[in-house]
């Protein structure tokens, strides 16, 4: 069973989206094994997304998940990295296949309504970053 990490961003979460993402990932086969709603300090943001400090839009995307309450989910199934994946659709909510999170709920590359693990070991490292091992549910619980 494999384990990624879900982020449903300000912009989702202000426009009341967060029952209507976690339905999507049920849906998906998908369970929830830690979920936590809560708003990011800017140095645990910086952190975070460290990797694209330096980029153009690395200070907007700090101000961004910065505004507002998100909702972290540890996520667990078969294949999770890649169903979660699939699930949330390309960066790009323009350019993102209908029915998925980001075409369905995102309005631009940064305002996407979602952040998900792209490999297996980003989705392990990116669930250690959030919940810590004690914190998450042995089975799992459904949306």
């Amino acid at each position: 069973m494999e384990r990624t990490l879900l982020i449903i961003k300000p912009d989702a979460v202000a426009a009341g989206r967060i029952a209507d993402v976690l339905s999507m990932v049920s849906d998906a086969g998908l369970r929830l094994v830690a979920l936590e709603m809560r708003c990011l300090a800017e140095a645990e943001v910086r952190g975070f997304y460290a990797l694209h400090q330096g980029k153009d839009f690395f200070e907007p995307l700090v101000r961004f998940m910065t505004s507002g309450p998100v909702v972290l989910c540890a996520v667990a199934g078969e294949d999770a990295v890649s169903s979660l994946r699939a699930l949330v659709g390309v960066t790009d909510p323009t350019e993102a296949a209908a029915g998925t999170v980001r075409a369905s709920f995102g309005t631009t590359i940064q305002r996407n309504a979602v952040h998900a693990s792209d490999s297996t070991e980003t989705g392990m490292t990116e669930t250690a970053f959030f919940f810590p091992e004690a914190r998450l549910l042995l089975g799992g619980f459904t949306a």
